[in-house]
């Protein structure tokens, strides 16, 4: 089957080329530029400002276009539009992404490493993407730059930049299903003859959602300066603040089983929290960057971010089983809760060229240092309302008891998370057509304080990365490349004798190619990757001596290896027809062979296409697309029975629709439909045995003026 698959989308493939050859003799003066391709150098992977195809990693990057064409709001949305990548919406506010069987643990931004708060329940996931330009999801390992995580994949977001020089912005207003609305404006220009220049952002929505009760508000603000300060050096300041508060928020998703060991299948409009159930989440970024430009092209940047993320959560959780005909039988669990996380990150990188054997080659030399501290305290409920039994799910109106909160706190974490990093990497131009590329980084992290009322002391001193790469152009169209990556996972586990277990260390080793055509605006590109984790530790029956309480010992064994493949075409077919398609397979097994993970779909494709009516309806653009997710399941023991069962999500594919109307020149109209047919699905089957649905078929209608 796989062999088959593979045939077919490197036939696929051929026919793309095909086609751009022969578009290729028809429009050979036209230089035709893509929309859903970048030519930016990217700095996510290797830290030498290589751009996609000169990247020997698969890479995928979500234009500014593409954001505006698909209405994408949230990193989760840019998420659950990609294949390869997936996600898990675990409540409201938390999301966990996936990629190649592994969790992404590691995101950027500008380039610059940054971590979530604790589960990210701080909104991470769910920041709005009006602020960046672009996102970048470079897939594997990506040790050389992020440090510590898993080898899934490292997700940069690109800020937008006060570049232009002349005065020029737009405002948007939009309307859609659940009482949406939204205002947007994003202003830019010259503060005085172009030395200086600003850029604001600034956004709310206020809207409903699909689940009973529900409703949210969110307010963005940002606001970024650029400096010349002389010919050579650039100064970048700014900040960015996003502001999100749901209301009746959901703790969890909902129950599985009735009494009679059935499984449920409530309305997806059904929320199970309280009247008085909110979530609030804040998040602060200021930053900066000096770059300065020496007379020989070298050329050092300095990085600073201070990021500030808060949440302020009072929530109610419903479990157990249901009774089928009457809906009671299930209880409560009331949680209040205040964190804050604040991250201080210094990043330093010195790029530039150099000669050697008559030819030139790249060369950069980065530093990192993140010092992380978080706090989450709790306060216990109590009262006569506390842990009261819940009222029926069919009638319940979120009109239940508030109990009485404790007025002090009780600590749950208070830690302190130190990263630090060394890196260097080189690419060698051997010939005109090979390229090889280098690097390697050493890295240290610490944790120390408490987490859950336990203590969270571990670390990982001086990890050696490597990073090896190398490129191959058969034609001026077509390029092999391959790499092999780590990245490594401290582990809070020790051995008998009662030393930490060393990190877990995961391997990518990645061959493919990548290919362009009409000018490089439609671009391709075929990847095979095999990950492997080794050093996961593992219970070995023992305890650890002297330990009290007693603790379980662990030993280091093989973990979980995934292996697949990825297809992706992208770009300008024409001057009026852009394209985005993406197939994705994996499969990833543990050290004997079963299955792991399987809340991820091994196999995904996405597509998106847009194409612009000239000369049938002069400014209208009409577009498209689909994801589709294989099967997954979630293993569960029946609460009743006490029998092995999964939970599974078949396969689906959502539809989305658009249209965009130019009614002059600087107005324009657009409508958004997404999951057109109105499928009905899970985006969660992971966590306590629970489901919670996905998004049904929704509208925006969106106005924007520019200026």
């Amino acid at each position: 089957m796989r062999f088959k698959l593979s045939l077919m989308a490197g036939v696929a493939l051929v026919g793309v080329h095909s086609a751009a050859r022969a578009q290729d003799t028809t429009v050979e003066e036209v230089v035709i530029t893509g929309r859903y391709t970048v030519d930016e150098q990217i700095d996510t992977a290797t830290g030498l400002g290589l751009s996609v195809r000169e990247t020997p990693q698969s890479v995928t990057v979500i234009t500014q276009q593409r954001i505006k064409d698909q209405n994408l709001t949230t990193i989760a949305d840019v998420i659950r539009n990609t294949a390869g990548v997936s996600m898990v919406e675990v409540d409201d506010v938390r999301n966990v992404f996936n990629a190649r069987g592994f969790e992404i643990k590691n995101y950027q931004i500008d380039g610059v490493p940054l971590s979530w708060s604790l589960a990210g329940d701080s909104g991470e996931t769910v920041a709005d993407v009006s602020i960046y330009e672009r996102v970048e999801i470079v897939r594997g390992a990506t040790g050389l730059l992020t440090g510590a995580g898993d080898p899934s994949a490292s997700i940069n977001l690109v800020r937008k930049h006060a570049d232009a020089r002349e005065f020029q912005g737009s405002i948007s207003a939009a309307t859609g299903s659940w009482d949406k609305r939204l205002i947007e404006a994003d202003i830019s220009g010259a503060l005085n003859d172009g030395a200086i220049r600003g850029r604001l952002v600034a956004k709310y929505e206020k809207r409903d959602t699909y689940f009973d009760r529900q409703s949210t508000e969110k307010s963005v603000l940002y606001g970024v300066v650029e400096a010349d300060l002389t010919e050579s050096t650039l100064l970048r300041a700014g900040v960015s603040w996003q502001d999100t508060a749901p209301n009746a928020a959901f703790w969890g998703a909902l129950p599985t089983f009735y009494t009679d060991g059935g499984f449920t299948n409530l309305p997806v409009s059904t929320n199970t929290a309280a009247n008085w159930s909110y979530w609030d989440t804040t998040a602060t970024n200021y930053f900066a960057n000096l770059a300065h430009t020496f007379s020989n092209d070298w050329k050092i940047s300095f990085n600073y971010n201070h990021m500030i993320n808060e949440q302020d959560s009072q929530l109610l959780y419903l479990m157990g089983t249901i009774d089928r005909a009457t809906g009671v039988g299930l209880a409560t669990w009331p949680y209040k809760s205040k964190g804050e996380t604040t991250q201080d990150s210094f990043d330093v990188q010195l790029h530039g060229g150099y000669s050697l054997f008559g030819r030139e080659h790249d060369f950069t030399l980065g530093a990192l240092y993140s010092k992380q501290d978080s706090d989450v305290v709790y306060y216990v409920a109590g009262g006569p309302n506390a842990f009261a039994p819940a009222t029926s799910i069919y009638t319940w109106d979120g009109n239940f008891p508030k109990p009485d909160f404790a007025a002090a706190p009780t600590q749950y974490t208070d830690n302190k998370t130190e990263q630090s990093g060394v890196f260097a990497s080189t690419r060698l131009n051997i010939t005109d057509s090979l390229k090889l590329i280098g690097g390697a980084r050493l890295s240290s992290w610490e944790r120390r304080g408490i987490n859950g009322g336990a203590a969270d002391n571990y670390e990982s001193k001086d990890v050696v990365i490597p990073y090896i790469g190398a490129l191959y152009d058969l034609t001026e169209q077509h390029r092999l490349y391959g790499s092999y990556t780590e990245i490594f996972q401290p582990q809070n586990v020790r051995d008998v004798s009662g030393s930490t277990l060393d990190p877990i260390t995961g391997k990518a080793y990645e061959l493919g190619m990548k290919s362009s055509y009409l000018n490089d605006a439609l671009q391709s590109s075929v990847a095979v990757f095999l990950i492997q984790q080794d050093g996961v530790g593992q219970p070995t029956g023992a305890m650890v001596p002297g330990s009290t309480p007693p603790e379980q010992a662990y030993a280091p064994a093989k973990g979980a290896e995934s292996k697949g493949f990825e297809l992706e075409l992208l770009g300008r077919v024409n001057a009026n027809w852009d394209v985005s398609a993406s197939y994705a397979q994996f499969e990833v097994e543990d050290a004997n062979g079963a299955k792991v993970n399987t809340d991820q779909p091994r196999k995904s494709f996405s597509l998106f296409t847009t194409y612009r009516l000239d000369g049938i309806v002069d400014g209208l653009s009409v577009g498209g697309g689909v994801n589709w997710r294989d099967t997954i399941y979630s293993p569960a023991v029946n609460p009743v029975t006490s029998a092995p069962t999964r939970i599974e999500q078949k396969s689906f594919a959502l539809v989305n629709l658009m249209a965009r109307y130019n009614v002059t020149e600087s107005t324009t109209v657009q409508v958004n439909i997404d999951n057109l047919f109105d499928e009905k699905y899970y985006s969660q089957i992971s966590y306590f045995s629970q489901y919670r649905y996905g998004a049904p078929r929704n509208f925006t209608v969106s106005l924007t003026q520019k200026f």
